[in-house]
């Protein structure tokens, strides 16, 4: 008789599948909740209404979050992190005007714009989302001030220089024209005010190095 007669043959080891079926729910549920806040049209949205349109079962929700302001909060600053760009190409000046460019177009997009109005709108008389807006606006002006930090570790930014006024200028004409709808949130607005914005901001080297950038494509 052969070595293999009689022995079993090893069944073969199916892939795990379980790992990618949490990272699916996952996604369906963030995707579900940001939908829901943008359809909601002030009605509030709940664990159950999340869970129905995400196909999942409630206690799947409470398995990630403990609460239903901290699904709409990941979900909106997911979203952000996704479509904002924070790049760290060792130029401020293009890291920033990346930024608030990306910044206008995501937050301009059907997918996002309506979930946000809805959440300005409906914090005046919601404080589960006006908490919601302070958290998810309070991670975006981290990720400026990360940026902006980068340039001043690399003598880009004036050491006297405010951070949180250069973010609160940046989301000021963000939320303004968002809002308001009183002027365009395009890619030249946003090149035209970072650009601003760095002007008086910048350091000594890098003021010298625009100046000299700027002298050399005159002379081209």
């Amino acid at each position: 008789m052969s070595e293999t007669e009689g022995t079993e043959a090893t069944p073969a080891v199916r892939p795990h599948t379980g790992r990618r079926r949490n990272e699916a729910a996952h996604r369906a549920i963030l995707d579900a909740a940001l939908r829901l806040l943008a359809e909601s049209d002030g009605t509030p949205v709940t664990i159950d209404a999340i869970a129905r349109a995400a196909g999942v079962g409630k206690q799947t929700v409470y398995r990630w979050w403990p609460s239903k302001g901290a699904v709409l909060l990941d979900a909106l600053t997911d979203r952000a992190d996704q479509d904002v760009s924070g790049p760290d190409t060792g130029d401020l000046r293009a890291d920033l005007r990346a930024f608030v460019s990306t910044t206008f177009e995501a937050a301009q997009r059907d997918t996002t714009a309506p979930a946000l109005r809805t959440v300005a709108r409906e914090a005046a008389r919601d404080p589960h989302l006006a908490d919601l807006m302070r958290s998810f606006t309070a991670t975006r002006r981290t990720a400026l001030r990360e940026l902006l930090a980068r340039g001043r570790e690399r003598g880009e930014l004036s050491a006297d220089a405010d951070p949180d006024l250069i973010a609160d200028q940046v989301y000021g004409v963000f939320w303004y024209r968002f809002l308001l709808g009183h002027g365009p949130l395009d890619a030249g607005t946003a090149e035209r005010l970072a650009d601003s914005l760095l002007t008086g901001n910048a350091s000594g080297n890098a003021e010298a190095n625009t100046e000299g950038n700027t002298e050399g494509n005159r002379g081209r």
